[in-house]
């Protein structure tokens, strides 16, 4: 369909459906025209609203279902339609993972060109629900309602959930609690536009492996009123609870998190587990939302790394240090690289937590400080890299070239940026081996890849 055509905004089309686009959204042709359809499934063939119409592609909702795929499967949220927290509830467990898996497939061969590299079976979840150890729920009164949930796909309206099903009850049990003192005490709600209000954000952090909860209630400003109060009702409503923290943010931004913080009850961080390796999380703190899966993943990292004990590991990304210390572990040395400061407060912390001498946390850019190490007579044998969604930048790519690590460990939670890394280093002396998908985010879009590259010639 050629642009002759003039298909028009709010024209329904028929399109059957061949796969998910990258937001989780259904994606078909019609005489060769792009059309993305929210809410349909591989397989379907489906009425469609067009919402948007440009000069290679039109988007718009499924307005019914003329064939429906057998992986369908009703919603078990009662808001799914409206919250823009899941993008795949439609989508029976099998069903995603198979997308997912397709959609690392799809974007080693069309965005890398990387015909070679065989991609693993993806690890799934055991159980797809209430897995995320951390929840960050904006707060509203919207139509006079007090609302405490997630946004609306592609808006800032709050839409209010009562018990998220991809959450730990207990951060569920944060919820109800505040829910309920800001109700008893008329505590009012952030409003965006006016910049007037107390409560912006509730964010619940929950150690999967120690049973430790912290509560963080981000505010306008320093006071928070009727705050012992609010600590009595969660202490009585989250079990496990050992420390209340008030975060203030008083810029009019859509930023959570201000970077003044208060301890108004326990301790400042909650401690938790990842196999033998424990951390400190504190509001701030990074750490992997699927606990479980974080493992699987780390592991599957470690083997890749393929360490005996004698190696040098560079770790480019290393944020709080997660993964550097279950690399060194099984290494002589790693070096962790990070831009952020906090991080490497953390990170430095969890390393000596753990009684991991063997590894060194290095405040500033990848590239800079890599080839400062080369100078310094670093050779690592293995690279790791876990950057930002955007991927690596080049530069960072071009000083690992330079360097010549024997194997680069690549995780990713972007597949189409992952393969355009890949495809970099892949002109510059490395070949991708092994890509293994790992469902971190049952009933979203996203997926999580760890790959294995191995240096060819000289």
């Amino acid at each position: 369909m050629s642009t002759e055509n003039k298909i028009l905004v709010h024209e329904k089309i028929i399109v059957k459906i061949t796969g998910l686009g990258s937001s989780g959204e259904g994606v078909g042709k019609v005489d060769g025209f792009t059309v993305f359809a929210h809410g349909a499934l591989p397989g379907e063939t489906v009425e469609v609203e067009l919402e948007r119409v440009k000069k290679s592609y039109a988007s718009g909702h499924v307005t019914a279902i003329v064939e429906a795929s057998p992986d369908r499967v009703e919603p078990l949220c009662p808001v799914y339609e409206e919250c823009g927290g899941c993008q795949l509830q439609h989508l029976s467990y099998a069903g995603q993972l198979k997308a997912k898996e397709q959609q690392v497939r799809d974007a080693m061969l069309r965005i890398g060109h990387l015909e070679a590299v065989k991609v693993m079976p993806i690890i799934g979840e055991e159980d797809p629900w209430y897995y995320r150890n951390k929840m960050q729920f904006p707060v509203a009164t919207e139509a006079g309602t007090l609302e405490i949930g997630c946004y609306a796909a592609a808006t800032h309206r709050v839409v209010g959930v009562e018990a998220c099903r991809i959450q730990k009850q207990r951060n569920n049990d944060i919820i109800a609690a505040v829910r309920r003192w800001m109700e008893q005490y008329e505590v009012p709600a952030y409003d965006e536009k006016t910049g007037k209000g107390v409560v912006r954000h509730i964010m619940g952090r929950v150690g999967v492996n120690t049973g430790e909860v912290m509560a963080v209630i981000i505010t306008t400003g320093y006071d928070l009123p009727h705050n012992k109060e609010l600590i009595k009702m969660l202490r009585d409503a989250v079990p496990g609870l050992k420390s209340v923290v008030q975060n203030i943010n008083k810029k009019q931004t859509n930023i959570v998190m201000g970077n003044k913080t208060r301890l108004l009850y326990g301790k400042a961080a909650i401690k938790d587990r990842l196999g033998t390796l424990k951390f400190n999380i504190s509001p701030q703190s990074f750490f992997q939302v699927n606990s479980a899966q974080a493992e699987k993943l780390y592991n599957k990292a470690v083997e890749f790394a393929a360490l005996s004990g004698s190696e040098t590991v560079v770790d480019c990304y290393c944020g709080t240090g997660t993964i550097s210390l279950y690399l060194a572990k099984h290494a002589q040395k790693v070096y962790g690289i990070e831009l952020i400061a906090p991080a490497i407060e953390d990170a430095r912390g969890n390393a000596e937590a753990n009684r991991c001498a063997n590894a060194e946390f290095i405040l500033g850019d990848a590239a800079v400080k890599m080839q400062e190490l080369t100078e310094q007579g670093v050779r690592p044998d293995v690279v790791l890299l876990d950057p930002p969604r955007a991927g690596c930048e080049e530069k960072v790519l071009a000083a690992i070239a330079q360097v010549k690590p024997s194997r680069i460990v690549y995780v990713s939670c972007n597949p189409a940026s992952l393969a355009r890394d890949l495809a970099y280093l892949e002109q510059n002396g490395y070949q991708a081996v092994t890509a293994q998908p790992v469902d971190m985010f049952p009933m979203t879009h996203h997926v999580e890849c760890v790959v294995l590259m191995s240096r060819v010639g000289k």
